[in-house]
C-alpha cells in the first residue's frame, strides 16, 4: 500500500480529487467508462463537493461514469441516514448526473432481498463478467470497520465476491455491503482518512501485529500497494512509527 499524508484536509482532499480524474481518464480511454464506488459517512462530502465544483466539473467527463455504493443503510431511500441521499445532494444533483449512472440500493424489500437486488444490477451493469471496478472509495471508522465491514459480524467470514445484507449489534440496523473479497477486486481503492479520532485505528490497520480482523475489519482489505493507496492527514497518521 502507499501512504499520503498531508499537513491539511484540504490539501488531502484536493489530491484525491485529482487521483480520481486521473483514474477517471485512464479507464474512460481503456474500457469506455468509469466505474466508481462511492463512500458514505461525513468524511467524503467534502471531496463530492470539490468534484462538483467549477474547478473539477469540466476535468472529467461525468457522462462516462457509473456510481455505485460499498455500502448502505437499511433505510426508506428519502430516510437522512442513507449515504446515497448525501451524495446525491453533494455530488449528483450540482452535475444533473443521469439517474441510469447511478446505482443505489433499493431497500423496499427485506434486507436479504436488498443485497441480491443490488449484486444482480451490478452483475448485469459488467454483462457477465468479472465485477472489477475503476476505484473503490472507502473511509475508517473509529472502531476500524469499513464499508459496512464492522468487528464481531458474520460478513467479516464471507469468502465471495458479492453484496451482502448484515445486522450490525453496535449501531442495532441492517447494512447492505460489499463484501472484502468484492472490494479487493477493484483496481484501485482510496482510504480517505482524517482526523485525531482516526489515529488508533489508523495504527491498528496499518502497524499493530495484535488482535485479529474480527477486531479490526479494515485489515480484510488488500495490502497490495499497485492497488491501495491511504489518504491521511498528519493526525490520523499520528500514531504511525514508518511514514
Amino acid at each position: 500500500m502507499k501512504l499520503k499524508i498531508y499537513k491539511n484536509v484540504d490539501d488531502l482532499i484536493k489530491d484525491l480529487a485529482d487521483r480520481i480524474s486521473e483514474v477517471s481518464k485512464e479507464s474512460i480511454q481503456a474500457r469506455g467508462q468509469f466505474n466508481f464506488v462511492l463512500s458514505g459517512g461525513s468524511s467524503p462530502k467534502k471531496l463530492y463537493e470539490l468534484l462538483a465544483s467549477e474547478s473539477y466539473r469540466n476535468k472529467i467527463d461525468w457522462e462516462k461514469i457509473y456510481f455505485f455504493f460499498g455500502d448502505e443503510r437499511f433505510v426508506p431511500a428519502d430516510d437522512s441516514q442513507r449515504n446515497s441521499l448525501m451524495v446525491k445532494e453533494a455530488l449528483f444533483e450540482p452535475l444533473k448526473i443521469k439517474n441510469s449512472n447511478i446505482f443505489e440500493v433499493d431497500t423496499s424489500g427485506s434486507p436479504e432481498e436488498s443485497a441480491q437486488k443490488y449484486w444482480n444490477s451490478i452483475t448485469s451493469h459488467f454483462q457477465g463478467k468479472l465485477v472489477e471496478f475503476d476505484l473503490n472509495l472507502l473511509g475508517l471508522g473509529d472502531n476500524s470497520h469499513t464499508a459496512s465491514l464492522f468487528p464481531n459480524t458474520s460478513v467479516l467470514n464471507e469468502t465471495e465476491a458479492t453484496i451482502k445484507s448484515v445486522f450490525v449489534d453496535e449501531v442495532d440496523q441492517y447494512r447492505i455491503t460489499m463484501t472484502a473479497p468484492l472490494i479487493n477486486q477493484s483496481r484501485h481503492i482510496a482510504f480517505l482518512v482524517f482526523g485525531e479520532a482516526k489515529a488508533k485505528a489508523v495504527f491498528h490497520i496499518l502497524e499493530d501485529s495484535s488482535g485479529s480482523v474480527t477486531e479490526y475489519p479494515a485489515r480484510l482489505i488488500t495490502e497490495d500497494e499497485n492497488k491501495v493507496q491511504w489518504f491521511l492527514d498528519e493526525k490520523a497518521a499520528s500514531l504511525l512509527k514508518h511514514k
